[in-house]
């Protein structure tokens, strides 16, 4: 599994660092990435994660990289659904902000139960979906920035494509993401947490 998601990763990576639309907006949105690879590979061995963990930080990262080659107003397969259902505007950053919530999650939920930080459900899905949407909002702090400093070359990462309520709507999809995970992966979480504390 290792080796599939490393292969997985660095093909994507470079393949996104081919040509890309916008260098700036590239490295932007990849940064958080490889910044989330760097830590993987610090914790590996102190504090391995489930392998569902895992797969969703690899999904997220796919995500980035492939917003980051095309620009997120501009993912061709999105462009299509766009025309093809008479929509607005190009959706796929509502995908990322959907997943910005949606893994996240799984790997907050890791870390406080395996660290025993919090005891009962409710409050634990109250400070996961917390965490959440305090990421999810950093994040629209951080496109907030750069708009600031870069000015109108921000408008790639920024990716509002002229609608009003971007940074309201991303943390909205984030929070639906944080809380779908809650509801769908828990069970299948909490059986993966049981591998791991015996080795497996």
């Amino acid at each position: 599994m290792r080796n599939l998601w490393l292969i997985i990763f660095f093909s994507v990576l470079v393949w996104s660092g081919l040509h890309p639309k916008d260098s700036l907006t590239w490295m932007l949105e990849v940064l958080p990435a490889i910044v989330g690879f760097s830590i993987l590979i610090a914790t590996r061995n102190k504090f391995p994660l489930t392998r569902l963990a895992y797969v969703l930080i690899l999904f997220h990262c796919v995500i980035l990289m492939v917003g980051g080659h095309y620009t997120y107003a501009e993912v061709p397969l999105f462009d299509w659904f766009r025309d093809w259902f008479d929509l607005e505007r190009n959706n796929y950053d509502k995908v990322g902000h959907f997943v910005q919530g949606f893994a996240p999650a799984i790997v907050a939920r890791e870390i406080l139960v395996r660290k025993k930080v919090v005891s009962g459900k409710g409050w634990l899905a109250f400070i996961i979906v917390s965490v959440c949407l305090a990421i999810s909002a950093f994040y629209e702090l951080i496109e907030w920035w750069v708009a600031i400093m870069s000015g109108e070359s921000a408008e790639a990462f920024l990716g509002t494509q002229g609608y009003i309520w971007d940074t309201q709507s991303d943390m909205m999809y984030a929070l639906t993401g944080a809380i779908m995970a809650l509801l769908l992966l828990s069970r299948w979480h909490d059986r993966q947490i049981k591998l791991v504390a015996r080795g497996e």
